[in-house]
């Protein structure tokens, strides 16, 4: 190539630069620039080729180029200053493509909203906030918790387990309940201690109205010196209430958790028909006047010792449920599938 032909060139290139800066928004000024320079734009390569032309001439030849790059990016930059978000010129101060008053905007999800309604009650009660990991080892999820080793929810039908050797030689899995981070709390954490936790939790269970192989949970764990069973009776009626409003009644109905001794189940009395048990039956409670939400009991002797917790000094109680049942009961939404189809009529009922 030689210099007339790269002045040509040259020439070319800047009338199809001024060509699209006055035909824009039809070519954004992002696009403009990587047209022409870019690292491969068009003024680029040509400034690449004057390695091909003599010394004497490639001075002259290199500054009419720098000339030319200045000046289309003083123009770019001119072409931006004047663009919208999107490179669109605004030609007035009114954009017809804003939508109009009032202004859409997006809402936490139904879940959300409960977890945070959930956490403040543990809060008001003085428990902090702890965490764990999703994928657990046998040990944290099982063993701990006082799991015989033949124990059901070991086995491969009701647990999801990832392929992975835990340093004991067994197999990591998917946690099956936010219990392990008790475990790992009290290891961290000597007595006392007062901790809840929420969380995401895995099971293989069929998807219904009311299961799914992936939901959450939230627990909390008390552990101090003289702690019983009314200290946990006080403390559940008090989140419930906090909850559900000052009207709501809470009852224990013994139950088996391998981690707690006693167990119990907690029921509610039924928000929809106010605990009447009337011959209309209700359509939640079933007429029985109550509503099961949690499990509970106080803290196995086994599980404090399995923590170095000696359990002559140190009591403590443990209660949990999952946060899809209190989402369901506070939004009034009966099928627990419906929190996760992103359904713009349940997820604005919480704006």
């Amino acid at each position: 190539m030689n210099a007339t032909t790269w002045k040509e060139k040259l020439s070319a290139i800047r009338d199809s630069f001024s060509i699209s800066v006055a035909k824009a928004p039809a070519e954004s000024p992002e696009a403009i620039e990587l047209r022409y320079l870019g690292r491969k734009g068009e003024l680029a390569l040509l400034l690449r080729d004057l390695k091909d032309i003599p010394i004497e001439e490639r001075k002259v030849l290199g500054a009419l180029g720098n000339t030319a790059k200045e000046e289309m990016t003083a123009k770019l930059d001119a072409l931006k200053g004047a663009s919208g978000p999107a490179g669109f010129v605004l030609k007035s101060d009114l954009d017809l493509t804003l939508p109009g008053w009032p202004f859409p905007k997006g809402s936490l999800h139904p879940l959300t909203h409960t977890m945070n309604r959930l956490a403040e009650g543990f809060l008001k009660l003085g428990f902090t906030m702890a965490d764990g990991p999703l994928v657990e080892d046998d040990y944290h999820n099982f063993e701990a918790l006082n799991f015989p080793p033949f124990h059901p929810a070991r086995d491969m039908q009701d647990t999801f387990y990832v392929g992975v050797k835990d340093t004991s030689g067994k197999d990591m899995l998917l946690r099956t309940h936010t219990s392990p981070v008790q475990i790992r709390s009290m290891e961290k954490q000597d007595p006392p201690l007062r901790v809840f936790h929420t969380g995401r939790v895995f099971r293989s269970e069929a998807v219904d109205a009311s299961h799914s192989f992936a939901f959450h949970q939230i627990e909390g764990l008390y552990v101090d010196k003289g702690v019983s069973m009314a200290d946990l009776k006080w403390t559940v009626d008090a989140f419930m209430k906090d909850l559900f409003g000052s009207s709501v009644k809470t009852r224990f109905n013994p139950s088996y958790f391998p981690f707690v001794e006693p167990g119990a189940e907690v029921d509610m009395s039924c928000i929809f028909c106010k605990g009447a048990n009337s011959a209309a039956r209700c359509p939640v409670c079933k007429g029985t006047g109550w509503l099961e939400l949690m499990g509970a009991g106080m803290v196995h002797p086994n599980v404090l010792k399995g923590c170095k917790y000696d359990p002559e000094k140190w009591s403590g109680f443990a209660f949990g449920g999952g946060i899809e049942r209190f989402a369901m009961l506070l939004y009034g939404i009966g099928d627990m599938r419906m929190l996760y189809e992103n359904d713009l009529r349940i997820l604005k009922q919480v704006q």
